[in-house]
């Protein structure tokens, strides 16, 4: 029964509001420290999840092994976009949080204005002596990371700019397979004899972006396709600075008018590029899986509703949480370490829009 303890039970048994449990516990927002100690010590006495492991003292433990150790700083997320439910990194920050309180640190995330960007500007409410690290999503502005690089506080970058042109960034870097399941994919292609395949996605954009179209190409060359320069959509609009929005759509339009023919087969950087182009075939009446394949990258919650759902990439955010977890702390006790870059496991989910049953 422990793991269907709610907040709203504790609240309710301590006669505060769940707001409150929620600061706590999450360790979040202005409360005092008296309240934060009885509310982890109401929900470990509750059994609530998150300190289902732990137990109610006995004579020979101290009290303070009941709650995590005092606050050792604050961890700081910056990100330049709103990161949703359906990102992949929702359920990755979920897991970053929660492993972050049970070693003591806070988290707080700052959403960076264009206007600081472009400035290079840290956000208002940042404060740097508090700040004993910084883990990095959807940043990809190569200035503004290279100088949040050189504060002298350890950085994370889930994800970065593409940097094979360039000075590798003094951080670590973590992201998700990007190579595997491409390669896997694109053999059950051939396979099944769909041996025109093409490449969706603005390849500049980001790292993993790059990576997998890079994988793309070398997963044809490796199966003895030619790799047509014309099934590969991977610009965008001049003057666009995301892909996925209404004019992203409309330079897909244009780019796949003037194909001579269809590839057998469309993969794409991510699924709201996939269901970005699905919409613009449903417009120009294209039929997938009838006319062309389509194949996504991410396994957001989309790719699943979608009509034909998506074949698509999964990855495994839960993984990530935990992984950036370990790669900042391990930097924050030891400064000195080589920078590193971890690559964590995907699946590939096959589903309508390649013909399959999910």
């Amino acid at each position: 029964m422990a793991d269907r303890v709610t907040l709203q039970d504790i609240a309710d048994e301590l006669g505060v509001s769940r707001n409150t449990v929620s600061k706590a516990i999450n360790n979040t927002g202005i409360l005092a420290e008296a309240t934060r100690e009885r509310v982890l010590r109401k929900a470990i006495e509750m059994g609530y999840k998150q300190f289902s492991y732990m137990s109610i003292s006995s004579p020979h433990e101290p009290e303070a092994a009941l709650i995590p150790e005092a606050v050792t700083g604050e961890i700081a997320l910056f990100t330049s976009n709103f990161i949703g439910s359906s990102h992949f990194a929702s359920s990755m920050l979920d897991r970053f949080q929660s492993e972050l309180f049970s070693l003591g640190y806070s988290f707080a995330m700052y959403r960076l204005q264009e206007n600081e960007a472009k400035d290079l500007r840290l956000p208002a409410s940042f404060n740097r002596e508090r700040s004993a690290g910084i883990i990095c999503v959807e940043m990809f502005d190569r200035k503004y990371c290279s100088m949040l690089c050189e504060l002298g506080i350890p950085v994370l970058f889930v994800d970065s700019p593409v940097y094979c042109l360039d000075t590798p960034l003094k951080a670590d870097h973590l992201y998700m397979d990007n190579q595997y399941c491409i390669h896997s994919f694109v053999r059950e292609m051939v396979r099944r004899g769909k041996k025109k395949i093409g490449f969706i996605g603005e390849t500049m954009y980001c790292q993993s972006f790059f990576e997998r179209f890079v994988n793309f190409k070398n997963a044809m060359y490796l199966s003895g396709l030619p790799c047509p320069e014309e099934y590969c959509i991977t610009g965008n609009k001049e003057g666009a600075k995301s892909p996925g929005y209404k004019i992203y759509r409309e330079y897909l339009a244009e780019a796949i008018r003037k194909l001579g023919n269809l590839p057998d087969v469309f993969i794409c950087a991510n699924d709201f590029i996939a269901i970005d182009t699905l919409q613009v075939f449903k417009n120009m009446g294209i039929s997938v899986p009838q006319d062309v394949y389509l194949c996504g990258f991410d396994g957001s919650p989309e790719s699943e509703i979608v009509s034909p759902s998506l074949t698509t990439v999964k990855i495994h955010s839960q993984v990530m949480g935990s992984c950036a977890v370990h790669l900042l702390i391990s930097r924050i006790k030891n400064p000195s370490l080589n920078f590193r870059t971890i690559y964590t496991e995907t699946s590939l989910i096959y589903r309508e829009s390649t013909e399959d049953c999910p």
